[in-house]
């Protein structure tokens, strides 16, 4: 009796657990649904991404023999969900049992938990920790701090070690890795695609579906396939690996990508590999084209934060999304979806990321993120909206990132201290404040930026849970050391703000 194989949207890899157990007869189940479509309001471009580079990874296993049960957004047959596209193809070959590598989320793990088929779900080993691995690392440690998993990932994978230490003589560059923003880059930007084709008819579909969404569709440049995706990857390496790490956290108005890859919708998607990436970034610092630094910075970010994130995800499970131990509850700001408003650096990561369904992890954490967390808004709607507007956002990569290190929302369970700042940590690592409505040199009055008056806020609200935080009892020391009539005019300032931005004033 025939078997489903079922392979998912960001499933796209040759060697998935599922497939390499696939038998003569099986039957490999793809389905572009408006479940996974729709569930939050996903971007235009990573639906037409992911469909495109569905469509032509069936055609790739169809080629390679595999007997493919393929179901377009816009058959008249189509269920409209996973667990329905299942059962209606078990029904069509008489199938009882379904082959499922693990999800990477709770919602699906669950909902195929629940199917009335058997369901054997095999463990996603494409990252280089494996769940129960991440479990026994973290059993019985007071604390989770990414570096020390890092550097248990440089061993097993003996990436940038030599002779069993670490290649320089330590294991973070960090320090060397946070240069402001140069005047000008002498890099042309990410490898980009025109569409074939296939991802021709997908961007039809998709305008047709999904017009009216978040998100400009068009231009469409992304690699929607294993080959462009390597071709992508090779670009990096070649043209913008050297100076990567210099320039990691920088922002520039006039330069959106930097030096930064933009492969993380390919490895997300499985078009790549991680380890095959940090290889080819390693490949280079041995061959003396990019530097230490910037090769160390680049495979952190890779097995250090990629793998840590999905760690964290699973050992807490699937309530992780709704904590919120500040207690912060204010709706999402409507500039948030690309809504007017006078603070011009969120006003351009907006911007961006309603375009190129990108922005780069500082203005994720430092702008956006930063101002939500300062602001107190809900972090469940914080997690909705990162999951919904970027084209590499998978619940168990983003909601960690979002929930414990940009939102604080679980307490500290691998973040020290909460990342907030005033409006000074933007103005120096970005060239945003130059024009900006508001100035960053204003601590009060008039014009003052909001940054500066909701980060005293958010540290007085919050005082009974931080200031006996080593990291930041500084900061506690020099608001006890302003004028009471300034701390006052300060809060009195942001409660204005807050309840003019509530209100659904321009702020």
């Amino acid at each position: 009796m025939s078997r489903l194989i079922l392979v998912l949207g960001d499933q796209l890899t040759p060697t998935l657990s599922a497939l390499r157990e696939a038998e003569a007869g099986d039957v490999i189940v793809m389905a572009e649904v408006a479940d996974e479509a729709a569930y939050v309001p996903h971007h235009p471009k990573k639906i037409a991404f992911l469909f495109a580079a569905m469509r032509k990874f069936a055609a790739r296993l169809e080629a390679d023999g595999y007997r493919v049960a393929y179901t377009r957004l816009d058959d008249p047959d189509n269920t409209g969900s996973i667990p329905g596209e299942l059962l209606r193809r078990a029904e069509e070959v008489g199938a009882r049992e379904v082959i499922a590598t693990q999800p990477g989320e709770w919602r699906l793990i669950q909902l195929l938990d629940e199917l009335p088929l058997t369901v054997r779900q095999r463990p996603d080993d494409r990252f280089v920790c494996s769940i129960p691995e991440f479990e026994r690392w973290a059993e019985d440690r007071k604390t989770l701090r990414m570096e020390f998993f890092y550097r248990e990932m440089r061993r097993k994978t003996g990436l940038l070690m030599v002779d069993g230490e670490p290649a320089g003589g330590q294991w973070n560059f960090d320090h060397e890795n946070r240069k402001p923003a140069p005047d000008s880059i002498d890099h042309g930007g990410p490898m980009r695609f025109t569409p074939d084709e296939t991802t021709e008819e997908v961007l039809a579909l998709v305008e047709r579906r999904f017009g009216n969404s978040f998100g400009d569709l068009r231009p469409f440049h992304f690699a929607t396939d294993r080959g462009q995706a390597r071709r992508a990857l090779a670009h990096f390496v070649k043209h913008a690996l050297p100076k990567f790490g210099d320039y990691q956290d920088a922002m520039l108005d006039g330069d959106r990508f930097l030096y930064h890859a933009l492969i993380s919708f390919y490895m997300n998607a499985g078009l790549l590999d991680p380890l095959e990436v940090c290889r080819a970034a390693e490949e280079a610092w041995h061959e003396g084209h990019a530097p230490l630094n910037a090769v160390e910075g680049f495979v952190r970010q890779i097995i250090g934060w990629r793998e840590f994130m999905r760690g964290i995800y699973f050992l807490h499970g699937p309530d992780y999304t709704s904590r919120n131990v500040l207690g912060h509850d204010r709706d999402l700001p409507w500039f948030y979806w690309g809504g007017e408003t006078k603070m011009r650096c969120i006003a351009k990561t907006v911007e961006q990321t309603k375009e190129e369904a990108y922005a780069h992890h500082i203005q994720r954490l430092m702008v956006t993120g930063n101002f939500a967390l300062l602001a107190g808004i809900d972090p469940w709607q914080v997690h909705e909206w990162y999951l919904a507007v970027y084209a590499d956002a998978y619940e168990w990569v983003e909601a960690p990132n979002v929930i414990g290190m940009s939102q604080f929302a679980d307490g500290g369970v691998f973040a020290s201290k909460p990342y907030v700042s005033s409006g000074n940590y933007i103005a120096k690592m970005a060239d945003y404040c130059g024009q900006c409505h508001y100035s960053v040199k204003k601590k009060t009055g008039e014009g003052a930026c909001p940054f500066n008056l909701l980060f005293w806020h958010f540290l007085n609200r919050h005082r009974a849970r931080f200031e006996n935080n080593p990291r930041m009892a500084q900061m506690y020391r020099t608001w006890d050391r302003m004028a009471e009539d300034r701390r006052d005019t300060v809060l009195a300032e942001a409660e204005g703000f807050l309840a003019r931005m509530s209100a659904g004033e321009v702020v």
